[in-house]
This record gives C-alpha cells, structure tokens and sequence, in this order.
C-alpha cells in the first residue's frame, strides 16, 4: 500500500484479549516510529479486563483476585498514564498510534483533542458531554451528578503515542464497582445507553468517533484490514531484520 500524506488508517480488530491489543500496539509503534506506515487508530472491544496504570495505586482494585477469577475479569497492570479503570463488552476502546512529532510535540495537547473528539461525537448522538479540571475524560450530568461516559490514558515514546480511550457505549456498570474508577472513589461511571435511556449501535458512535477524529487531527481516515495492517508491519520488521544483520 502506497501512502499519501497526513491519512490515517483506521483499523477495527473486534473483540480482542487486552494483552493481544498489547503486544499488537507495540509492533504498529514500532513501524510508526520507523515511517514505515501512518499515524494508525486501532479500534477493538476486549472481553472483561482491570488495568492499572503505572501511577496508578492497587488499593484502588476493591475486588480480591480470586474474586475477579471467579467472574473472569483478567487483571494488567500497564505502563499507561492514569490510574485504574475496567475494559469490556459493550464499550469502545480507541489507540491511536500517532507520531506527534507530524503534529504537535505537546502530551497535555494531545489529550485535549481525544477528549474534544469524544465530546463531539457524543453531541452528535444527542449528550452534551464536558471536561472536568484536572479530571481526564469526558463526563456528563446525570440525576446522580455528573458521571463519567469516556475515560483516557497514554503513553509516548520517542513522540509517538499509544494507549488512549474508553468510551462506554452499553457497558455492563457493575464492573466498575470492583475498582474505584480512575482513582476517583466520589465519581460514577456511565454509558451513553444509560444516559439516552435506548439501546445504541455501536457502528453508530464507531463512525462519529472516527469523523471527528479525521476533524481534529487534519487526516484523511481510511479504513484498513487487521490482515493489511499486519502485511504492512510483517514487512517493516522483516527489513528490521535484514538492515540489522547487514550491519553486523
């Protein structure tokens, strides 16, 4: 696949194991950082999984492990920022591979614009949706106060990002009360089925999301297999190979 400038491929991997989106994540870092491919948004839903960001604190897990293997919740810890947060069905998760340096060299930056593009998204879908200071993530006013529809964690290297977002669509709430979410033991989490009172397509806040994250970060959005994504960074890590053994 030949690559014009300033597109990013877009990539839906299904319902996928954290630790698989993982290792997948660092393998598409890898060719991001090489040029070998564009700034990539991998998008997938991951069966139950707890992760813990690297300043994040155990105390904040409420359930005991043996607890969380008898409901098959899996436990990571991760070297996202943020704190402790639950991944599963029902529930969008976005990594954008993106080499900020065909950007803006700025983390603080960054975030703000995934935060903008789920809050546009969200207004297309009938919530206003807000940032609340020092708190990432989006959040919205509920009858309870405000709770939080979408949560976010990072990581850079070398200027290109990994990790990202979580946008509850139909989430099963139950799960958040085996953590304090994010950290944040006075703070509720939502979904935006809860929220509308209706159950909502996920294909419906998939393309929202997408639209707008074309918008925010000035890219053409195409969309691209799991299978050429992995042809493109095969090819990438085989030229690794070789380039290394040549220099040897």
């Amino acid at each position: 696949m030949t690559r014009p400038e300033k597109i990013c491929w877009v990539v839906d991997l299904g319902l996928t194991p954290y630790g698989r989106a993982c290792e997948l994540q660092g393998r598409v870092l890898d060719a991001r950082k090489s040029g070998a491919i564009p700034d990539v948004l991998l998008f997938c839903e991951h069966p139950h999984v707890i992760t813990l960001g690297r300043n994040g604190k155990r105390e904040h897990l409420r359930a005991s492990h043996d607890l969380l293997a008898q409901m098959g919740v899996e436990f990571s810890a991760t070297d996202r920022g943020g704190d402790i947060t639950y991944h599963g069905p029902g529930q969008i998760v976005g990594y954008p591979i993106l080499d900020l340096t065909e950007h803006r060299r700025d983390v603080r930056w960054f975030v703000e614009q995934l935060e903008e593009i789920m809050i546009r998204a969200t207004a297309d879908l009938g919530v206003a949706a807000m940032r609340i200071a020092d708190q990432h993530g989006i959040w919205v006013e509920t009858p309870r106060g405000e709770e939080k529809l979408a949560a976010l964690g990072v990581h850079l290297s070398r200027w290109v990002t990994s990790h990202g977002f979580a946008y509850n669509v139909s989430t099963d709430l139950r799960y958040f009360d085996l953590i304090v979410p994010c950290g944040i033991a006075d703070k509720k989490a939502t979904s935006l089925e809860q929220v509308l009172g209706h159950r909502v397509r996920a294909s419906e806040v998939w393309s929202c999301l997408t639209a707008h994250f074309g918008e925010v970060f000035g890219r053409e959005v195409r969309p691209v297999s799991p299978r050429e994504l992995l042809c493109a960074i095969k090819e990438d890590s085989s030229m690794v190979g070789k380039t290394a053994v040549a220099a040897v």
